[in-house]
This record gives C-alpha cells, sequence and structure tokens, in this order.
C-alpha cells in the first residue's frame, strides 16, 4: 500500500482532525460592502478556530506572501488541483516541492466524459505519480470530473486498492436526486466512505447542491450528512496510525457556482445564506461528529 494516501505528521500524537476553510469560499465575504483582503480573511479563518486552508497553489509571485499568513495564522495548506493527465499532476507537483507548505493536494480528474477503463487507468497514472513524489493525494468526489458517477466511482474503487478519495456527498445527492435514506445509495455511500481521507462539508438537497441548513443546522438532510460524515470518520480512525490527520474543509460556494440569490426591489442581488455563520455552524457540526466518531470506533 502507498504511504501517500494519507497525512501524517511524523509525530506519535494520536490520530486528529485538521477543520480546515476553502479560500474559495470566502469569496465576496466582507464588512459594510466591502471584500477582506486575504489576510483579513486569514484572520478570521484562525479567530474562528479552524486549523487549516485550502486553496490553488500561489504563484510564484504570491509564495512569500502565502508563507508569511500561514505562519503568522498558524494554519495548514492544501492545494487543489484539475489534472486531466500524469503530466498535469507531476507540474502541480513540482510546483507544490516548491512552494513547500502543502499538506496533501486534492485533484478534481478531468473530466466525466473520461469513463470505465480508460478512467481507471488516468487514476492509476496520478497514483503512481503520487508514489513519485511523495506528497498525500486524494481524490475529490465532484460532479463534472471522473467521478461525476456515484456508481462508476465505487468500480474504480474496486479496480484500486490505493484510491483515497476526497469525500464530498453533496455532489451525489444532488445528481441523484436523492433526499434521505435510500438502501441501494447506501451500499454504494459505505463503500466510498471506506476509502475516505477526507470530507469536504456543504450539504445539498435533491434538488440544490448547496442549502442553507438554518441557524441551528436543522435543515432535514443535516441528520442524513452528519450520519454519513460520522460513518466515514469511523472507517478513517479504524485505519489510522499514530499522527495522522483527518482534513475536513469547509467548502461553501460563492454565487454564480453554488449558493442561491434572490433579488431585492431595487434589483440588488443578495445571498440567501450569511455564507461565513453557515462555515461557523459546519465547524461545530464538523467538530461534534468528530467526537461521536471517536467514541463509536
Amino acid at each position: 500500500m502507498s504511504n501517500w494516501n494519507r497525512i501524517n505528521d511524523g509525530t506519535l500524537n494520536p490520530p486528529k482532525l485538521d477543520v480546515q476553510q476553502a479560500i474559495w469560499a470566502m469569496q465576496g465575504l466582507g464588512e459594510n460592502g466591502i471584500e477582506w483582503s486575504l489576510e483579513q480573511k486569514f484572520e478570521e479563518i484562525a479567530e474562528a478556530g479552524f486549523t487549516g486552508v485550502s486553496y490553488l497553489l500561489p504563484s510564484v509571485a504570491d509564495m512569500d506572501l502565502w508563507h508569511r499568513l500561514l505562519d503568522r495564522y498558524k494554519l495548514s495548506f492544501s492545494a487543489i488541483a484539475f489534472p486531466a493527465k500524469p503530466q498535469d499532476l507531476i507540474d502541480i507537483m513540482k510546483r507544490a516541492n516548491d512552494f513547500g507548505r502543502v499538506q496533501y493536494i486534492n485533484s478534481q480528474v478531468l473530466d466525466s466524459f473520461v469513463i470505465d477503463q480508460e478512467a481507471v487507468q488516468l487514476l492509476q497514472s496520478l497514483l503512481k505519480v503520487t508514489d513519485e513524489f511523495r506528497i498525500p493525494h486524494f481524490i475529490e468526489t465532484h460532479r463534472g470530473t471522473v467521478t461525476q458517477d456515484l456508481i462508476r466511482t465505487a468500480g474504480y474503487i474496486d479496480a484500486l486498492p490505493d484510491l483515497k478519495l476526497m469525500i464530498d456527498l453533496s455532489h451525489y445527492v444532488v445528481a441523484g436526486e436523492i433526499i434521505g435514506t435510500n438502501e441501494k445509495v447506501e451500499v454504494y455511500f459505505d463503500k466510498l466512505l471506506e476509502r475516505s481521507a477526507g470530507m469536504h462539508a456543504r450539504v445539498s438537497s435533491g434538488e440544490q447542491v448547496q442549502v442553507d441548513i438554518g441557524v441551528d443546522g436543522d435543515h432535514p438532510m443535516v441528520v442524513h450528512f452528519t450520519r454519513w460524515w460520522r460513518k466515514g470518520m469511523v472507517h478513517w480512525l479504524k485505519q489510522a496510525k499514530p499522527g495522522d490527520i483527518f482534513p475536513f474543509c469547509s467548502e461553501l460556494g460563492p454565487p454564480n457556482f453554488y449558493a442561491m440569490t434572490y433579488r431585492d426591489k431595487r434589483g440588488q442581488e443578495h445571498e440567501v445564506s450569511d455564507r461565513w455563520q453557515q462555515a461557523l455552524l459546519f465547524k461545530r457540526i464538523i467538530e461534534e461528529q468528530w467526537r461521536q466518531a471517536q467514541d463509536m470506533k
């Protein structure tokens, strides 16, 4: 088994949770109509108690700034990638080595029209690149990628024993119009959750990929997502070794991607949700699921 399908800090400490916030999910957030600067976003994230951030690898020109912010606010960093072929991942891994602060790389592998054996071969080639560069690397379950389809992705797992997933079930719930418990769905979800290396926090319904879960998380789909998240955590904890880290990233997309909006009487567009407050609620929910999972393992 590959040593690069898990995150480990090299200590003998008990396995731990790393609650991350996606920088992309901070787009448009701020005060008095003014978006926070990058440093202000880091400050808000750190003060809220998140322990890491997720974003694209910074450009060469921005590396020093990112080094300074990550050090100042003591945050881990995971990089998002969109490889369509092995060379894409090789280039990303080289940049990650140059940057030097990458906890893991999360790939949305392009594209959804690559299927069956071709997709297996592509994923296998990416795993070989991972072994070469020795940077933890996970494949995200995401629409519009090779993992678009729940059933196909389960097949990839069967074909590739070393494949580890960054689980975001919101995509499968909306794509499959899943509105609650479904025995057939649970079988496939269980298979994926057994390969979880980390997770993304977003709740979808059978019709909308990102819903407002309410001030207290009382949306009816929350009970299902938290159950799935706990399952993934329990599977991971049963296999975890000292020093292992489980990343769980809050990733609520801005308007024009995921966030629902409305127009007021003057025609101005507003988000239905307070996206930052929802992110803080997700952080609390994630931490509670982790505590429960530790008791269940």
